[in-house]
């Protein structure tokens, strides 16, 4: 079942587009919720899922319980989806402390140098927690940061913890925003916008960040 619904999932995406998130789970009719389990998966703990529309896709979700096209309740849908997202940021952990000293011991390698484990390292235990929370709503970091904390070799308890907690925020969050949201005409007549517009906004966290930094220096 796993395996047809990530097939079907990928000629969804290819068909849909990444930025019709609602076309994308309404073509999944019953087993919407459950595709949008996998993609949060997929996004959360495999780089691939940088390219899924995580943000958009939690937003439409909302909707879509609120409208009865997704038949399980909100609580459980909660519940299942964070999951979902904290399996998959686990996941990426593990990768990342298995696969990535291979690839950073390598002498040869010019993309993957020890330099860059010791300042992964050194940005974990200078923001540690509240990277691993606040990359939950930033588009690709989240895909990314879960694999470098594995290499960084972080506390794997500190990030299990703030990993829960940044998922469960997260998915809560923008669930919510939808089901409690999606229903007003603006928002429902331009979806397509709102889904551009969760992404711009994701990305804040980081602009904040960045002029933070560049004011300390």
């Amino acid at each position: 079942m796993i395996a047809t619904t990530y097939f079907q999932l990928a000629a969804s995406i290819q068909t849909a587009g990444l930025l019709d998130p609602e076309g994308l789970l309404k073509g999944f009719g019953s087993l919407a919720l459950f595709a949008a389990c996998l993609i949060l998966f997929i996004e959360c703990g495999l780089l691939v899922g940088v390219i899924l529309p995580g943000d958009s896709l939690l937003f439409i979700v909302g909707m879509l319980i609120a409208s009865n096209f997704i038949t399980t309740p909100l609580a459980l849908a909660l519940l299942l989806m964070s999951i979902c997202a904290i399996a998959g940021n686990l996941l990426g952990y593990w990768t990342g402390a298995k696969v990535g000293p291979k690839l950073f011991n390598r002498p040869d390698s010019k993309l993957f140098k020890t330099e860059y484990v010791v300042t992964t390292q050194n940005f974990f235990e200078k923001h540690g927690s509240r990277a691993i929370v606040l990359a939950r709503f930033v588009p690709i970091v989240r895909s990314v940061i879960t694999a470098l904390a594995g290499v960084a070799r972080m506390d794997y308890k500190t990030y299990a913890t703030y990993s829960t907690i940044g998922g469960i925020l997260w998915v809560s969050s923008m669930t919510l925003a939808g089901y409690f949201l999606g229903s007003i005409p603006v928002i429902k007549d331009h979806i397509d916008l709102v889904a551009i517009g969760i992404v711009l906004l994701s990305l804040i966290p980081v602009a904040v960040e960045v002029i933070r930094h560049k004011r300390k220096s």
